[in-house]
């Protein structure tokens, strides 16, 4: 086949060309491309070799040398040598931020090609160059599990670009130890809620359908409850000395990350995996760090505070364990999950006495809690914040708070006369 579809790009602005250079094109075979980009390159046309080049790549479908060709073309039309050198932020201001800009328009067409391919882990690349995941993670959502997930698992997981679909999968995919690992190895900032909510209802499935299966063994029929409480209830014999239904360390893994959990419908499944804990026997019952020594008591006291039940209890419950703890063996954490759950049930004022009580000298890195400057502001007690911002030398801290505690337009318009300086 003749390649005559070239032949409008070689057409210059006038619409005239030379003939020689016409029928030279002309007899080139659609194989012989080396060909076709020298007979532009003899007659002048770097331009048309350059869009020659895009479009073969994009119709090919090579769009890996399609961005560099778009890039080449961009060096081309700076004046800059055609075979990159150097990194483009050597070059002059002026041309490195419009090369940059093309590199980022490439970039976006590149990997929005390969996400319409359905190639989600040749896209990345691309919009993670640009700092653009939102494709990407829009993708992953629409994502049916693949044969072959872990270099998507990579990308939405570990890489942050969708961490709880890339929880799903694995927990469709491997399971739930795998995901319980794989959720302990990286710090999970995006999407905490939406995995801890996956953990909890996957292994709340998982111990319904262990019950089920159980009592139906034993009373000859499936019983009518479904949720784990329902379950046990009024069936002690379900709770032998070595009967267990679920992996204890799966139990204690999921209900240790549950505290962090703000849906309440996860909240509540969580108190009945508690529950279910709690009646299991000694050999199974897990001891604990502190505050949490008897991990189904404390954990359930805890997370049905957020839910709004026995707050106070649950708050002179581990304000107790604070206080009687020994900081050489159990160190700040008793303090520091008081304090935390002061925050979530918003009682600020609260929680700074306790910081300045248990946790005063102790470096905002140690801390998994708010620190006493922090709980002033959300407690709104300025002049508090200011007292520990001096005594602590911490100028910035007390500048924010004299202004967020200035009535309001004090600090805006006219200034004052200012004290003489000293």
């Amino acid at each position: 086949m003749r390649r005559l579809r070239y032949l409008p790009r070689l057409i210059d602005d006038n619409g005239s060309l030379e003939a020689r250079a016409v029928y030279r094109i002309i007899g080139i075979m659609a194989e012989d491309v080396f060909a076709l980009i020298q007979a532009l390159a003899d007659s002048g046309r770097a331009a048309a070799a350059f869009d020659q080049l895009v479009d073969k790549f994009r119709n090919e479908k090579n769009y890996a040398l399609l961005f560099e060709a778009r890039l080449m073309r961009k060096r081309h039309q700076l004046g800059l040598p055609l075979i990159q050198t150097e990194d483009a932020s050597a070059l002059p201001d002026h041309l490195r931020r419009e090369y940059e800009r093309e590199m980022v328009e490439a970039a976006r067409e590149t990997g929005s090609l390969y996400l319409a391919e359905g190639d989600i882990e040749r896209a990345w690349p691309y919009f993670r160059a640009i700092s653009e995941p939102e494709a990407v993670r829009d993708a992953i959502e629409r994502l049916e599990p693949p044969p072959e997930i872990d270099g998507i698992v990579q990308i939405a997981f570990q890489e942050g670009v969708h961490p709880a679909k890339g929880l799903e999968l694995i927990l469709k995919q491997y399971g739930i130890c795998r995901a319980l690992t794989t959720f302990g190895m990286y710090a999970v900032p995006r999407d905490r809620d939406a995995c801890i909510r996956l953990l909890v209802r996957s292994l709340y499935a998982e111990l319904a359908d262990s019950l089920r299966r159980a009592i139906e063994n034993v009373e000859g029929s499936a019983p009518e409850a479904a949720g784990v409480s329902a379950l046990i209830a009024e069936r002690d014999w379900l709770f032998g000395e070595y009967a267990s239904y679920v992996d204890t360390s799966h139990l204690a893994s999921v209900i240790r990350y549950a505290i962090d959990l703000s849906d309440r419908e996860t909240l509540a499944l969580a108190c009945e995996l508690c529950d279910y804990g709690r009646r299991l026997s000694p050999e199974f019952r897990l001891r604990s760090e502190p505050p949490f020594e008897d991990p189904y008591t404390d954990y359930d006291l805890y997370l049905r505070a957020l839910l709004g039940e026995d707050a106070d209890r649950a708050v002179e419950h581990f304000r107790r364990k604070a206080a009687e703890s020994d900081p050489e063996e159990a160190g700040t954490m008793p303090a520091q999950v008081l304090v935390s759950l002061l925050c979530r049930l918003r009682r600020y004022g609260e929680a700074v006495e306790v910081s300045l009580e248990h946790l005063r000298g102790i470096s905002p890195n140690e801390l998994i809690c708010p620190t006493a400057l922090q709980l002033c502001h959300l407690a709104g007690d300025y002049e508090r914040l200011m007292q520990l911002a001096r005594e602590r030398g911490d100028l910035l801290s007390y500048a924010a708070a004299a202004l967020a505690r200035a009535p309001a337009g004090a600090t805006r318009g006219s200034s004052p006369p200012l004290p003489e300086k000293v």
